[in-house]
């Protein structure tokens, strides 16, 4: 990744301070079945430890570490039954969601060999947590519960667990990290229209502006030739070029692409949104002309980039490249109502990872409906499980996402370079199409192989917005 960003996450557990001088031997068992829970989130994320809170001093203490962190995600052990003053004092006044973690010690007491501390201590995590989600509710507090056991492992729940994580590292790309605007949006395309001041009050993210006559004279002092040969062996690696590729034939892509690379590092961008419309000559014709292949390197380093100047599919393509390792920017392309298949894709840059084999690229008089002409790439994504995700917003600037899984298929695809793919819903395309555009979700939407509505329902209740599900 060419921006490396990580989640922080506060984590606590609560015990009732009551039980621990009745029965000593809680005391280390808590202990301990709180180191192990902690070892059970992902590395992928900073753990800010609140530690074993049964008093509300502690919990107040607890909540000073989380806010001083600025955390993206709390994750609540619940070690046994706990009043919630134990709990709210730490997450009060904290804006994200408070995940309950209900993991029994044992599959199940010992009926006839069980005392209360035991009882306490091994099977009664379930006890307090009706009452704690009352207490978030009555807080405006967002919040989810897990629930499972720890005996034998539980593959649900550290799913679960790896799920929220990865939604909290949306979190802190978004809060981290910047969006470029080379240009503008896509003249007349109102839907992509977006206010930066309203996107970073809301979705956390800072909007740097850029002008193309900066992005012409960005390879300017790019002079290391070994690195420059490094990255054009990298994009013959990458694509398979129409007439054959060679070093020398992309060793001007190569020299910005190097460039982008450190302008995306030095300016902390994790996402990029562009768009030409001048006379493609001079330099401004080189760099028009390979921009697609250029921002498809890019984006195969984990900084996402869409063309026609549209922040809002930079950021779903931000999304699900960081829950999922893919990131496709995508459109409605056109219906085989022979096969009840929707045909969707773009003309533009790509990622390489949802490709199954090996990308194209090939040069075209002219860009459809833009200005110049160049490379194209297309890609060819995976058949199997695919999500798609649009970001869109409501006329008052709330942001909403709009979801859907369906199934790629075989069969034939359009072959003049731009990406398609052939997706089956279960709704049918006919209605797909129907339940698609009347939830209104812009233009542009990103694709990613796999199933990930559940993780992008967890990254809409971090950024408390609405998610509008068209089929599953």
């Amino acid at each position: 990744m060419l921006v490396n960003t990580k989640a922080k996450v506060g984590v606590f557990s609560i015990a009732l301070g009551a039980y621990l001088p009745q029965f000593p031997s809680l005391v280390p068992e808590f202990e301990a079945q709180y180191e192990a829970f902690k070892k059970t989130i992902p590395d992928t994320v900073e753990i800010i430890d609140g530690g074993m809170v049964t008093t509300k001093e502690q919990s107040m203490e607890a909540g000073d570490k989380f806010r001083a962190a600025d955390v993206d995600l709390v994750f609540l052990q619940m070690l046994t039954y706990a009043t919630s003053y134990n709990m709210l004092p730490a997450i009060r006044d904290l804006d994200v969601p408070v995940v309950l973690v209900n993991v029994q010690k044992l599959k199940a007491l010992d009926y006839d060999h069980t005392d209360i501390a035991a009882w306490l201590g091994e099977g009664y995590a379930c006890g307090a947590v009706g009452e704690a989600v009352a207490d978030l509710e009555r807080a405006g507090k967002r919040h989810a519960v897990i629930t499972g056991v720890v005996e034998g492992g539980d593959p649900a729940v550290q799913a679960e667990i790896e799920d929220w994580c990865k939604a909290a590292q949306v979190r802190r790309r978004f809060r981290d990290t910047n969006i470029a605007q080379i240009g503008r949006p896509y003249p007349g395309m109102m839907d992509l229209y977006i206010d930066e001041t309203n996107l970073y009050n809301r979705m956390f993210l800072y909007t740097k502006q850029f002008d193309w006559e900066k992005m012409w004279a960005i390879a300017d002092d790019i002079t290391d030739e070994e690195a420059i040969r490094a990255k054009a062996q990298d994009i013959l690696d990458t694509f398979d070029i129409e007439g054959g590729g060679t070093i020398e034939k992309v060793w001007d892509m190569a020299k910005y692409v190097v460039a982008f690379e450190k302008w995306v590092k030095d300016e902390h961008l994790s996402m990029v949104a562009s768009h030409y419309d001048g006379f493609a000559q001079g330099k401004a014709g080189v760099l028009d002309s390979m921009l697609i292949p250029a921002f498809s390197m890019l984006i195969k380093q984990g900084t996402a980039c869409a063309v026609e100047g549209d922040m809002k599919v930079a950021m779903a393509m931000s999304i699900l490249k960081t829950i999922s390792g893919t990131g496709q920017l995508s459109e409605m392309y056109s219906i085989d109502f022979n096969d009840d298949i929707c045909i969707i894709g773009h003309s533009g840059s790509g990622d390489a990872d949802i490709s199954d084999k090996k990308p194209t690229m090939k040069i075209v008089p002219v860009f459809h409906g833009k200005t110049g002409g160049g490379y194209l790439t297309q890609f060819y994504p995976y058949t199997g499980p695919v999500t798609y995700l649009a970001i869109t917003q409501d006329g008052d600037g709330h942001f909403k996402f709009v979801v859907a899984e369906g199934v790629n298929e075989d069969g034939p695809i359009l072959s003049f370079g731009d990406t398609n793919m052939r997706t089956r819903f279960t709704c049918g395309a006919r209605e797909f199409v129907n339940r698609w555009s009347e939830a209104g979700p812009t233009h542009h939407m990103a694709a990613a192989t796999g199933r990930h509505i559940d993780t992008i329902l967890k990254v809409a209740k971090i950024f408390n917005i609405p998610v509008d599900i068209v089929t599953r």
